[in-house]
C-alpha cells in the first residue's frame, strides 16, 4: 500500500507517471505537456441547487459542516476549493482542518449526470492529483458526464499533511535494507522505525491520531453534502476500495453508484494481506519474465526460472555492494526493491523494467533509482507529497498489528513459499507498526454495507498489489456486491485496454446498468 507521484522520467522515456505503492495506482500518461488534464481551457460550469435532503447532518453538532458551500475558484482549466471538517468527529466543536479539493467540470454540461468523487489509493495518495489528470486517467464517457472531484484525504497532500521525518532522513529511511541480513541491520531498521514514529507524534500534533480510513469516509460524506448530492457517486482504486467499502458501511443510505477497482479484502488480517501481496508481486514478476523470454533475447536468460534467478542474484549483489547512479547516490537494496516492483503495476511499464534491470546488470543503478524515486514521490531531490509517510500512519491506525523483530525469521518460510523473490521483504514488513505512539479514535468496523444499492467490485486476475481473490472476497462480503473480472496483468482494471471492462463500468456509472454478478471480460 502506498503513494501517488507525478514525475518525468527523463532518462528513460518522455513519460509522466502518477503512481501509488502497495495498494496504490500507476497511470501511464501520454506526455508531460498536459495543462492539468483538461482539453477545454474554458469549460462550462453547471451550478445546481442541493438535492433534497443532501445537507441533512447525522447529528446536530455536525450541521455547520454539512451546510457549508464550497467556494470554487479557477485553477488553470479546473476548479479548486477547500472543505472544513472536524479533526475529531466525537468533538465537532473542537479543532478543524481544511481539505484540499479539485474539480474537473463535466465536458458536456447538457449530459451531466452529477459529481463523481474519485480516490487513487495509497493510502496517502493525493486525490487532487488523480482528478487533475482525469482526461488521461478516465475515458471520455465519464469526463463528459461527470464533474470529476478529487480530494486529498486528511493528513495527505495539501490537507494538513502529516510530517514524520525531514527529507534527508526520509531518504535514508527508504534506503535501509527492507530484509535485514544480520543483527546490525535489524537494529538499524528498528531504530529507524522508532525515530519515524516519534517524529510523527512530535511533528504532526493531534492530527496523527485522526487519519483513519473511517474518519476519511466521514469526510467524504461531508464532501457529498457540500457538493449538493443526495447520494455519493464514487470511483475508488486500490486502497480507495477500502475507503469506499468503509463509506458504504457507515452511510449505506447515501451510497449511489460505487465502483471499487483493484479491491482490497477488508476482512483479511494484516499478516494474510501481506502474504497475499507477496504472492501477487511474485505472480506479476513471473508474468513479466515469461514475456521477456517469449520475446527472445531476454537479458535475464533463456527460461523463466533462469530469469527469476538472475533477478534474485542481482538483488543479492546490490545488497552486498550498492550500485552507482548518475546523481551521485548509491542504489541500495532497499531502493532496488522499490525500483523493481514499481513497473509491475502496469504492463505498459515493463519496458522500463527491461531497461532498469539491463543497466543494473551492467553496474549502473540510475534507472532503478529513478523508478524507486517515482514510487516515493521524489523528484529533483525533494518529495512532491507526503505519501511515503502518510501510508504508515493510516495503515497502522487502522490496524496496529505487528510482530517483534526477533519473531520475523519464524515467519520467513511461509512468505518465501509464496514469493521466493520478495518473501523476506514482506515478512519483515510485519514489524512496521512497532513503536506507533498514538491509538485510533475509531472502533474496528465489520464492513458489510447492509442496505446499500449494488456496488460494483472489480478485480484483475494477475494484479500484483491487490490479488484477484481479494476482489472476489470483497464482492461476497458486501451485501450488494457485484463482481466484475478482468483477465489481465497490472494493477486495477478500468482504462487498461479492455473495452468490455471499460464500457461495463461506464454504463453502470452513467446509466445505472448493473452487470450480472460474476461478469468476466
Amino acid at each position: 500500500m502506498t503513494r501517488t507521484v507525478r514525475i518525468v522520467v527523463v532518462a528513460l522515456i518522455v513519460l509522466a507517471l502518477i503512481g501509488s505503492g502497495w495498494l496504490g495506482v500507476m497511470y501511464l500518461l501520454l506526455g508531460d505537456d498536459s495543462d492539468g488534464g483538461s482539453a477545454d481551457p474554458s469549460p462550462t460550469v453547471v451550478t445546481t441547487s442541493p438535492a433534497e435532503g443532501a445537507t441533512d447532518a447525522p447529528s446536530p453538532g455536525l450541521a455547520p459542516y454539512y451546510s457549508q458551500q464550497i467556494d470554487w475558484e479557477a485553477c488553470g482549466s479546473n476548479q479548486c476549493g477547500t472543505l472544513t471538517v472536524p479533526v475529531d468527529y466525537r468533538d465537532p466543536g473542537g479543532e478543524t482542518i481544511e481539505l484540499n479539493l479539485l474539480k474537473v467540470p463535466a465536458g458536456d454540461p447538457e449530459a451531466r449526470v452529477g459529481s463523481l468523487v474519485v480516490n487513487p489509493g495509497g493510502p496517502g495518495a493525493p486525490g487532487t492529483s488523480y482528478a487533475e489528470q482525469a482526461r488521461q486517467v478516465f475515458r471520455e464517457p465519464l469526463t463528459q458526464a461527470f464533474d470529476v472531484v478529487g480530494f486529498d484525504p486528511r493528513g495527505t497532500g495539501r490537507s494538513a499533511p502529516l510530517d514524520c521525518l525531514p527529507d534527508d532522513e526520509l531518504t535514508e529511511f527508504l534506503a535501509v535494507d527492507p530484509a535485514p541480513d544480520d543483527a546490525a541491520e535489524e537494529q538499524e531498521l528498528v531504530d529507524d522505525l522508532a525515530d519515524f514514529w516519534q517524529g510523527c507524534a512530535e511533528r504532526s500534533d493531534t492530527l496523527v491520531g485522526h487519519v483513519t480510513t473511517a474518519e476519511t469516509a466521514r469526510d467524504m460524506d461531508v464532501l457529498r453534502a457540500a457538493l449538493g448530492e443526495a447520494s455519493l457517486y464514487y470511483l475508488g482504486a486500490s486502497y480507495g476500495t477500502k475507503l469506499g467499502a468503509t463509506y458504504a458501511e457507515l452511510f449505506p443510505d447515501r451510497v449511489g453508484r460505487f465502483v471499487l477497482d483493484g479491491a482490497v479484502d477488508v476482512g483479511l488480517p494484516s499478516r494474510a494481506q501481506s502474504l497475499g501481496q507477496a504472492r501477487g508481486f511474485e505472480v506479476a514478476l513471473r508474468a513479466y519474465v515469461e514475456d521477456c523470454v517469449e520475446k527472445g533475447d531476454c537479458v535475464l536468460g533463456d527460461s523463466v526460472e533462469e530469469g527469476l534467478d538472475t533477478i534474485s542474484e542481482l538483488i543479492d549483489d546490490i545488497d552486498a555492494e550498492p550500485l552507482p547512479t548518475s546523481d551521485g547516490r548509491e542504489l541500495t537494496v532497499g531502493s532496488a526493491f522499490y525500483g523493481i516492483v514499481t513497473p509491475l503495476y502496469n504492463r505498459d511499464y515493463w519496458r522500463l523494467l527491461d531497461q532498469g534491470l539491463s543497466t543494473a546488470l551492467e553496474g549502473d543503478g540510475t534507472t532503478l533509482m529513478l523508478l524507486a524515486d517515482a514510487y516515493a514521490s521524489r523528484q529533483g531531490g525533494r518529495y512532491l507529497d507526503n505519501s511515503t509517510e502518510a501510508i504508515y500512519a493510516i495503515n497502522c491506525l487502522d490496524d496496529p498489528y505487528y510482530v517483534e523483530p526477533d519473531e520475523v525469521e519464524a515467519q520467513v518460510p511461509a512468505f518465501e513459499k509464496v514469493s521466493p523473490t520478495f518473501g523476506r521483504v514482506f515478512a519483515w514488513g510485519l514489524v512496521n507498526c512497532k513503536g506507533i505512539e498514538v491509538a485510533s479514535s475509531e472502533p474496528p468496523l465489520d464492513i458489510r454495507g447492509e442496505g446499500a444499492p449494488p456496488i460494483l467490485v472489480v478485480g484483475t486476475t494477475r494484479d500484483p498489489a491487490t490479488p484477484y481473490e481479494w476482489a472476489v472476497a470483497l464482492a461476497e462480503r458486501l451485501e450488494s456486491g457485484v463482481l466484475l473480472t478482468r483477465d489481465g496483468d497490472g494493477h486495477t482494471a478500468y482504462n487498461a485496454g479492455n473495452e468490455c471492462i471499460d464500457t461495463t463500468i461506464e454504463d453502470y456509472l452513467i446509466d445505472d446498468v448493473v452487470p450480472d454478478d460474476g461478469t468476466e471480460c
